[in-house]
């Protein structure tokens, strides 16, 4: 335990500055549904390259995300807090499902555990993509050994749902902070596995990923064996991460806590996983990356509030370093990161999907008066768009990733990565509901 308190990664979890983008190059900025965005009482009408924005008038701290009461223009995102928590989706039946739950441990000695989960949640993302069949994700955030939660639930807090809405998992990444606690493990498991909405089934990949740095046995009311067996019991396997030396006295807890729920023990340097790789694509990525946002088609009441968020990600990676918004730009090429909850380009690819349901003031602006074959033509150019610059993202994301094997092998890297265990655990746990991956390259292990 380290009772050290540090700020979160910003002041401001959304990164929205519309002055900022206006005195930028014009080249430099994002033109985020510039064009055709939600319109209508309830929505945020946005065109960044004339800095000019309008929101609802009625905005305070019980209709905006947490640290924008009180502010008015592009800042505002009406979209409450607690939805976010709650938001979730069920898979479609001819994909598979994975559930993924991401228990860190926030005490204050785990900023750079907090740091590398920023940086490296989207190489996760992107190498489930590659399964075959592919699957569709959801993904839950629990934090502990944080002195800022309540006492009465172990120091441990459900910081977001599952939800396959993964702009609101890096958001909500980006919002934590640490602070000196008592790292409870058991209580962080079963808080996984008593508090989510777990999909039923036997095709239902379920996994909790525990991470941590100090004894595992601190629990007295919860014992971690009891946990692990609770959630095996329910058809979780849970996989640990331990932040140490795996020879050392607190680590075969640690180990115990994933076997006995049929999961996979690491143990990493905690720091490791935060220093990315610079590679000359990097660059390029990351303004793919916001082209590829300009093909969004944002509705529904919240529709807005999501492509600000999708944008606002995006800065949080750059400014984490290019390197994880390059990483963040692969991600958003795949097919795990699905937006079908707030646009259209996405929820046209639903088989039970009509566009004649969406409700007129429901559209963008732009589409409003359109008939509805002029509809389903400009989701389909919207598509196509996407479709192009995906398949150009894929084509250098390939080799950005043999830029960075081979860079990993000529340094000869030692140790196991967070991002490689978590990889490593998923894959092998996947396979045993059907999926197949490709193979990795030896210098790609750690």
């Amino acid at each position: 335990m380290n009772t050290q308190s540090t700020t979160p990664f910003s002041t401001d979890r959304f990164q929205l500055d519309v002055r900022a983008r206006a005195a930028a190059p014009a080249a430099s900025r994002t033109p985020h549904i510039a064009a055709c965005v939600l319109g209508g009482a309830a929505a945020t009408v946005l065109t960044f390259a004339g800095a000019s924005a309008t929101c609802p008038p009625a905005c305070d701290s019980q209709t905006k995300p947490d640290g924008l009461a009180g502010q008015t223009g592009s800042d505002c995102g009406a979209l409450p807090t607690q939805t976010l928590i709650a938001m979730g989706a069920v898979a479609s039946p001819d994909r598979p499902l994975v559930e993924l739950a991401i228990c860190l441990d926030t005490s204050g000695s785990m900023q750079g555990l907090i740091d590398t989960a920023r940086a490296r949640i989207w190489d996760i993302v992107s190498d489930l993509a590659t399964a075959n069949p592919a699957p569709r994700l959801r993904v839950a955030l629990i934090t502990f050994g944080n002195d800022g939660h309540d006492k009465e639930n172990g120091w441990t807090k459900v910081d977001l749902a599952l939800t396959e809405d993964l702009d609101s998992v890096s958001m909500q990444l980006f919002a934590l902070s640490t602070n000196g606690g008592t790292e409870l493990v058991g209580r962080a498991v079963d808080s996984a596995t008593r508090s989510l909405d777990w999909t039923p089934g036997d095709k239902v990949l379920r996994l909790i990923v525990v991470a941590g740095n100090e004894s595992a046995d601190q629990d007295a009311t919860v014992k971690y064996a009891d946990a692990s067996r609770r959630a095996i019991e329910k058809g979780i396997m849970v996989n640990s991460i331990y932040c140490g030396d795996p020879s050392d006295e607190l680590a075969p807890a640690w180990r115990e806590v994933a076997t006995l729920a049929d999961g996979k023990f690491a143990a990493i340097n905690q720091a490791q996983g935060a220093v990315a790789i610079a590679t000359p694509f990097d660059a390029e990525l990351a303004q793919l990356s916001g082209e590829l946002n300009t093909t969004y088609v944002a509705y529904g009441a919240r529709g807005a509030w999501h492509a600000e968020n999708q944008t606002a990600q995006d800065s949080n990676a750059q400014q984490m370093a290019p390197a994880a918004a390059a990483a963040r730009c692969v991600a958003k090429s795949g097919s795990t990161y699905d937006n079908r909850q707030w646009d259209l380009v996405d929820a046209s690819r639903e088989p039970d999907f009509k566009l004649e349901d969406v409700k007129t003031d429901e559209l963008p602006e732009c589409m409003r008066t359109m008939t509805l074959d002029q509809r389903r033509t400009y989701l389909t150019e919207r598509a196509k768009e996407r479709e192009t610059l995906q398949a150009r993202v894929k084509s250098i994301g390939a080799e950005r990733a043999k830029f960075i094997a081979e860079a990993q092998a000529k340094e000869a890297q030692s140790g196991a990565r967070f991002e490689s265990v978590i990889r490593d655990a998923v894959r092998e746990q996947a396979r045993s509901k059907g999926m197949v991956f490709p193979e990795i390259s030896a210098s790609a292990t750690n």
